[in-house]
């Protein structure tokens, strides 16, 4: 498999479609020594089910196990940090985590408890969890996913499990696309198993699965995030990061040269296209862009995601039940949210970084339905 390509299978057994697109791709061949320490990275943002929407699919990870098994890898961690406001020991006994490494004896590093060192990642200074360094290859595992303030996750954004909470904020801070890019200089990934089975397109927790049944293999990250981008509609310009991680030297965002085989369950190519070329197999999988029907009701400065995570769909009912636009005339302004507000005033505000408004929901994050009933309760 080259660089400049992505294999996709579609089909109901996840971890066998797993093992397909693993011997389609050859990726015993990419890893130089058996000896290697091979990490796998999952995305358990939350802990909420993989049929939900959110949260990498254990089965895809089996697959992984299963192949890297066969051919003698013995040396293998997951590694994972669920986001801020959540802790990762939840995500990892409620999404199957714990069962899966149970099974086949696996250590799973819990990046939310372990150490970290600072790095310089081509020019800007960010801290990353320590068990990073203990992997000779990683494994990428995201899930293809809408995101409430970046458009779209998948390959790139992932890396943020491996940094510590305090990065995360510092993350939202600096406004997200530009140290993303940069953490694709100082986390490379060497290879990507994309978990595309069930995201939920809008929402990054979740909540609004879109099932399309499909596993894909990678190499390179920045041309699949390319190629994700234009799978949900998106163009680059809405998504910073990927030119941010092109200009690292971290991939190509050439569609033009990337090449999608998709093979049957017996390992046969059955379609080839370009990634510039209207996908055939996902024609209709286009983000309704929910959050674009909400976000004029939003003062976002700095915001983390798990609490405008929560905050958005929250406002998407109200927007459901024909309640937000009443809510915005009656509070004459927007709602504020974001660490941007801290030791700020204002009429309205969502956690405990706008503690100093008139009004505001208390919480690190805030839970979608108590802001939904705390809003609805304002008409």
């Amino acid at each position: 498999m080259k660089n400049t390509e992505i294999i996709k299978t579609y089909g109901v057994d996840y971890t066998e479609m797993t093992i397909n697109v693993l011997e389609k791709a050859e990726l015993k061949e990419r890893i130089s020594d058996k000896g290697m320490c091979v990490g796998i990275k999952p995305n358990l943002v939350c802990p909420t089910p993989a049929d939900y929407g959110a949260t990498t699919h254990p089965e895809v990870v089996e697959g992984i196990v299963l192949y890297l098994r066969k051919y003698g890898f013995e040396n293998i961690i997951i590694l994972e940090g669920s986001w801020v406001g959540d802790k990762t020991a939840d995500a990892y006994e409620y999404c199957g985590y714990r069962a899966l490494c149970e099974k086949y004896g696996i250590e799973f590093v819990d990046t939310q408890k372990d150490g970290f060192h600072s790095k310089d990642c081509k020019g800007l200074e960010l801290n990353i969890c320590d068990a990073v360094d203990r992997v000779d290859f990683m494994i990428n595992v995201p899930v293809i996913k809408g995101h409430c303030q970046t458009r779209i996750t998948c390959a790139l954004k992932n890396m943020k499990g491996l940094i510590p909470n305090s990065e995360k904020r510092h993350f939202h801070a600096m406004g997200l696309h530009k140290p993303i890019g940069h953490l694709s200089y100082g986390i490379s990934q060497d290879f990507i198993v994309v978990d595309h089975i069930c995201g939920d397109l809008d929402f990054e927790e979740g909540g609004n699965p879109v099932k399309t049944d499909c596993v894909m293999a990678a190499a390179d990250p920045v041309l699949l995030d390319s190629y994700v981008c234009k799978l949900l509609g998106y163009s680059l310009e809405d998504v910073p990061y990927i030119g941010y991680a092109r200009d690292m030297g971290s991939g190509s965002t050439d569609l033009d040269e990337l090449v999608i085989s998709v093979i049957n369950s017996d390992g046969e190519v059955i379609k080839t296209f370009r990634g510039s070329e209207q996908d055939p197999y996902e024609s209709e999988i286009v983000s309704g862009k929910k959050l674009l029907e909400v976000s004029y009701a939003v003062d976002d400065f700095d915001s983390c995601s798990a609490c405008y995570g929560n905050l958005a769909p929250a406002l998407y009912r109200l927007e459901q039940e024909g309640l937000l636009e009443k809510l915005n005339q009656k509070l004459g302004c927007k709602i504020a949210i974001g660490q941007g507000n801290r030791g700020k005033t204002g009429k309205i505000g969502v956690g405990q970084c706008c503690r100093g408004f008139e009004e505001y929901m208390p919480g690190c994050p805030p839970r979608e339905d108590d802001i939904y009933n705390w809003l609805k309760n304002m008409i």
